[in-house]
């Protein structure tokens, strides 16, 4: 059952996908608010599931990741055993950052993010070493244009 957000939620919630570091005072002073039921309503939305964990945005290129593929596959296989196989290989790999099964001629894209060419050669070979794969298809990223993690609230 989806959980009722008003209007202070929602602010919360742009705070939070803005700057989840902010203290709860200043939270609270840009939606009106005060401490504790800005503390009460966070609580409440981490309890219901809509707010997660909480990390860090890290700079890919200044950490030397500077190649992002999207990769899209086709398969042939289908069962639950290849498929659990498939899903503990992305699970096992740090360079997969997103996942996604697809509808469509394209079975899942993934988007993998490495140091250079030759890195995302080593992810493809491994892979394919413990999967099989009917097709793999690798698009390099020529510049990032749009990319965030807020919702549109």
């Amino acid at each position: 059952m989806p959980v009722r957000l008003d209007e202070i939620d929602r602010k919360i919630l742009k705070e939070l996908q803005q700057d989840a570091s902010q203290s709860l005072d200043d939270i609270a002073k840009k939606v009106g608010s005060s401490k504790t039921p800005v503390w009460n309503r966070i609580r409440k939305l981490k309890e219901a599931g809509i707010v997660g964990q909480q990390t860090v945005m890290l700079d890919a290129e200044a950490l030397g990741f500077e190649a992002c593929f999207f990769v899209l596959i086709r398969t042939s296989e289908h069962e639950a055993d290849w498929q659990q196989k498939f899903l503990k290989a992305l699970q096992d790999r740090s360079e997969v950052l997103e996942a996604h099964r697809l509808a469509g001629d394209i079975d899942y894209i993934l988007k993998v993010r490495v140091k250079n060419a030759r890195a995302y050669d080593e992810f493809y070979q491994a892979l394919i070493a413990e999967v099989r794969i009917y097709n793999v298809t690798a698009l390099l990223s020529m510049e990032e244009l749009k990319s965030t993690t807020m919702l549109p609230l």
